[in-house]
């Protein structure tokens, strides 16, 4: 604007008003109160596809609208003109032309031009990029109240699954108590029996007085007690392994080489008819559980007798290095099937020749505790050409 004589000129620079007014960024509509379009401009009627000769004094707003719109228009755009003398912000779907509707926020105002003619200024913007926005936001806060149901439900299965847990571990616990009660009945109220008939035997054969059928039945009688007694000692080692203590040791420095050679004696006179040898390598002292040691040793050696080749032998290998040592015992014969290696060392199972698994006791399953509790390992290999062979290995410790 430039001032001349004291009145405002137009800049030559501007577009006048009413170019201002037919291409504002916005629809601009001017309507009499019953909403009859009494002027509108070219932004407008580009946007809804019509041209400005069919819409002045021939169309009504509300005709413009949908059926929601025009309930809208008439149930709260008028009142609240009519009232406040204006209308902010409210969003309607426009009908184009063709058909297709359009998102718009209209703002509204009432304004007397003489007394008693009210007309209705109205300015309209294209809301399709802000309905986007609201309609994300919505989907975000549904989104939202979902992912709170879900950690809420995630929460409260939580809470039921600890609830379980702590009734599940709780039952174990009465369960290992009850097989710890158990074990004591099983030491206690069997071995004093199996111990009577043990001493039995034993007297009857200092007698001296028994023929040979006699002296045949009191065998088998000391065979099955010592079997006996094997038997509730390894249920008395795989119920405290099982309840979770881990089997007891008490390592004491031993001549390995020589502890292994007594247990292959003793073995070889219970195996009588099979070949039972020893061999060696290596020298110094290892600290070990003897007793256990001979256990695992026995438990190693009667595998062996039960499923190697009755005329091959069983050779028991003691090895000792610089920061480890080894129990080793090899068989001939029918080799372990490959699927049943990994659980040779489970309790209660065990592949026969055929490849059928049967129940077969604890042996081998106490041989891995007994090396796990002296902080040792137990290992097997099994083929035709090299036979099977388990190795027990230790880490050797200061004596």
């Amino acid at each position: 604007m430039s001032v001349a004589d004291g009145a405002a000129v137009p800049s030559p620079s501007l577009p006048d008003s009413e170019a201002l007014f037919e291409h504002a960024a916005c629809g601009l509509l001017l309507t009499s109160a019953d909403g009859t379009i009494r002027r509108v401009n070219a932004t407008f009627c580009r946007w809804v596809g019509h041209a400005a000769e069919d819409l002045v004094g021939r169309r009504k707003l509300d005709s413009l609208l949908t059926m929601g719109g025009r309930i809208f228009h008439q149930t709260h755009w008028a009142p609240l003109l009519q009232i406040q003398g204006s209308v902010a912000e409210v969003k309607l779907d426009i009908v184009h032309r063709d058909g297709h509707t359009i998102r718009m926020m209209l703002n509204a105002m009432r304004r007397e031009q003489a007394p008693g003619i009210p007309y209705h200024w109205i300015a309209l913007f294209v809301a399709e990029d802000r309905h986007a926005y609201e309609r994300e936001l919505l989907h975000a806060r549904k989104r939202a109240e979902e992912l709170l149901e879900r950690h809420q439900r995630a929460e409260q299965a939580l809470s039921l699954v600890q609830a379980q847990l702590r009734q599940a571990i709780a039952a174990a616990e009465d369960r290992a108590l009850f097989a710890e009660q158990m074990v004591g009945i099983v030491s206690h109220d069997l071995r004093n029996p199996l111990s009577t008939i043990q001493m039995g035997a034993v007297l009857l054969e200092r007698a001296g007085s028994l023929d040979e059928a006699q002296q045949r039945a009191l065998g088998h009688i000391d065979k099955a007690n010592r079997r006996a007694q094997r038997l509730i000692a390894d249920l008395l080692d795989f119920t405290v392994a099982r309840v979770g203590r881990g089997l007891v040791v008490s390592p004491r420095p031993v001549a390995l080489h020589t502890l292994v050679a007594g247990c292959v004696d003793e073995l070889a006179v219970a195996f009588a008819g099979r070949v039972l040898q020893h061999r060696s390598s290596g020298e110094g002292a290892c600290v070990v559980d003897a007793d256990r040691l001979a256990q695992l040793i026995g438990n190693l050696v009667g595998n062996a007798m039960s499923y190697g080749a009755p005329d091959r032998p069983v050779t028991v290998t003691s090895a000792i290095e610089a920061a480890s040592f080894s129990v080793a015992v090899h068989n001939e014969g029918t080799p372990i099937p490959l699927e049943q290696l990994a659980g040779m060392f489970e309790p209660m199972t065990r592949g026969d020749a055929a490849g059928e698994s049967r129940s077969v006791g604890l042996g081998l399953f106490i041989v891995r505790e007994i090396a796990r509790a002296h902080g040792g390992e137990v290992a097997v290999t099994s083929s035709a050409e090299e036979g099977t062979r388990f190795v027990a290995s230790f880490r050797r410790q200061a004596s």
